[in-house]
């Protein structure tokens, strides 16, 4: 059970990693790519150069072919495997140093157990100047999977970030 909750943790957490978003000034040097770290559970989740369709702070949408294996690398630590099921939309606010991604849906995986979620309306801090972003609490709530996963998870402040590149 206890791995049970560390895969619907995990793809909670994927979720997270995969709201975040950017609202500070592109630069020349911007290529459009996002890298992304969640911890969850004491497992990590990560993935580096996902496509973006544009450089912050225009809105944008992430590749989820970009993400996902084999096209990209997610991987996550305890044996847990995750996909994102969207592309993710994020809007960005610079006079505020926030950015809201209208909604990202994941699925997790650990040995036979698949839990599919769903969070909306996410919304991710900017760190200082820099194009990372730190996610605000939310809860997934799950769409399907094993009734061996909870109804909901929930992503505490800061357990995910992106940083655009």
């Amino acid at each position: 059970m206890r791995h049970l909750a560390k895969l619907c943790t995990a793809a909670a957490a994927v979720v997270a990693t995969l709201a975040g978003a950017t609202t500070a000034t592109a630069s020349s040097a911007a290529d459009q790519r996002v890298d992304g770290v969640i911890v969850v559970a004491g497992n990590t989740c990560t993935w580096t150069n996902a496509t973006t369709s544009a450089t912050p702070p225009s809105t944008l949408t992430v590749d989820r072919t970009t993400v996902n294996k084999p096209g990209g690398n997610l991987a996550c630590g305890g044996g847990i495997t995750a996909a994102l099921n969207n592309n993710p939309t994020f809007t960005f606010d610079d006079a505020t140093a926030t950015a809201r991604t209208d909604f990202i849906d994941i699925t997790g995986q650990q040995s036979f157990v698949s839990c599919r979620y769903k969070a909306t309306n996410l919304v991710w801090d900017r760190d200082g100047s820099t194009l990372k972003y730190v996610n605000r609490a939310f809860t997934a709530t799950k769409t399907s999977g094993s009734f061996l996963c909870p109804g909901s998870v929930t992503t505490p402040v800061g357990g995910a970030s992106m940083l655009f590149h």
